[in-house]
């Protein structure tokens, strides 16, 4: 049964479950789950876990993202991007310089009100289920982290490119409103592009026709450990202590460093995702065949 992770540079038009599905068909397996939605106008790396490797996708939905995307200035729609019906239109009278001291607000921690398009639900309702009847209900407003934001270029007197590394749960769209609001110009987002997400970047994407194309798909999934190669490796020197974790039991390592480790066993399997804390090391999750 294939297992593992599948880092797809997501085609525009799709949505995240789209591709879910196509890679159900591919790969013969029910169990697929993606690491963190793109909308349908947007492209990039859309991290896929396949078989057991499911069991992994809460860790990448909660990783830092990066973006590409183009900020389109004196242009207000309804879903604050270019795919949505124009609101209204304002001169630009905006220089670089003046775009470059309104980001500075924008960065570190900031409070975001999540759009009307969106899936969040309120009161058991899906947002976007009420836009589209014309509705619209109060969001409260989110703690989001811009970690670094940037111009890369002018394409134009009245669009930019900018890219964005932020966590979980921020709206690139919203972003770009909220920089035109800031200008007084108004603003939406022209396309998408995501560069990073869950530690993995476009170097390890592939796209669907290649994943359709190959002989043997299996062999371009990526192993669940490769999610966490930020941890440490533990390799287990024991068949006790290695019982130990296979079953979900504590196991008492004294001279363990507190924190994360990916675990192995001594045949070099990786069995789970733990954590030592006291001389104790318990699983987090465990990722072995059973």
């Amino acid at each position: 049964m294939a297992s593992g992770i599948l880092v797809v540079d997501k085609p525009a038009g799709w949505t995240s479950m789209d591709v879910c599905a196509k890679l159900r068909g591919i790969f013969h397996e029910k169990r697929v789950g993606h690491g963190g939605t793109l909308d349908p106008m947007a492209t990039g790396i859309l991290p896929v876990f396949i078989g057991r490797a499911t069991r992994a996708v809460e860790f990448a939905e909660k990783s830092d993202k990066e973006y590409i995307a183009g900020l389109k200035l004196g242009v207000i729609t309804n879903t604050q991007d270019i795919t949505g019906e124009v609101l209204e239109r304002r001169p630009v009278q905006v220089s670089r310089e003046q775009l470059e001291a309104a980001l500075e607000q924008f960065r570190g921690d900031i409070m975001q009100v999540p759009p009307m398009y969106s899936a969040i639900k309120i009161n058991g309702k899906k947002l976007y289920e009420l836009a589209r009847k014309g509705r619209e209900v109060e969001r409260p407003a989110r703690l989001v982290a811009i970690k670094s934001l940037e111009i890369l270029e002018q394409q134009g007197e009245d669009l930019y490119a900018i890219r964005v590394r932020c966590t979980k749960g921020t709206y690139i769209r919203t972003l770009c409103h909220d920089i035109g609001q800031a200008l007084g110009c108004g603003g939406c987002m022209s396309f998408l592009r995501r560069t990073m997400a869950a530690g993995f970047t476009l170097e390890d994407a592939v796209s669907l026709e290649r994943t359709q194309a190959e002989g043997d798909p299996a062999s371009l999934l990526l192993p669940v450990d490769s999610l966490f190669a930020g941890r440490p490796v533990l390799m287990l020197k024991s068949a006790e202590t290695e019982k130990k974790i296979r079953n979900g039991m504590t196991a008492v390592l004294p001279e363990l460093s507190p924190g994360e480790y990916r675990v192995y066993a001594q045949n070099r399997e990786f069995l789970a995702l733990c954590r030592a804390q006291g001389g104790k090391l318990t699983t987090i999750k465990s990722f072995f065949e059973v």
